[in-house]
């Protein structure tokens, strides 16, 4: 298990069809192991992972095909976040934390 994995734990990966269902409402994050800017995300979530939906695209086709199409040039950016239905590419952090109630850590 990584290191990070250890420390903050693993967010609970979320299927791409079911989080489209729920995307309108609330907040769901697409990343991808190994990603800087998506442990940057999880260090700064830590306390509210999960009130957060997470998709790793990696672990799905679907996923990573929504983050292309979202994203210019087809391109996979993670994190790719949703608030409340409307993507945000590699958004600060604090715009998420404050989104799921929490208050900004770094």
């Amino acid at each position: 298990m990584p290191l990070v994995d250890l420390l903050l734990g693993r967010p609970p990966h979320t299927p791409q069809a079911e989080a489209a269902r729920t995307m309108d409402e609330g907040v769901t994050i697409y990343w991808r192991d190994g990603c800087p800017f998506c442990l940057r995300l999880r260090w700064a979530v830590r306390k509210d992972t999960g009130r957060a939906t997470w998709v790793d695209i990696w672990r799905d086709p679907e996923a990573a095909a929504f983050v292309r199409t979202t994203n210019d040039g087809g391109n996979e950016v993670v994190p790719t976040v949703v608030i409340d239905g409307v993507p945000h590419t590699n958004p600060d952090p604090r715009t998420v934390v404050a989104r799921l109630g929490g208050s900004s850590r770094s």
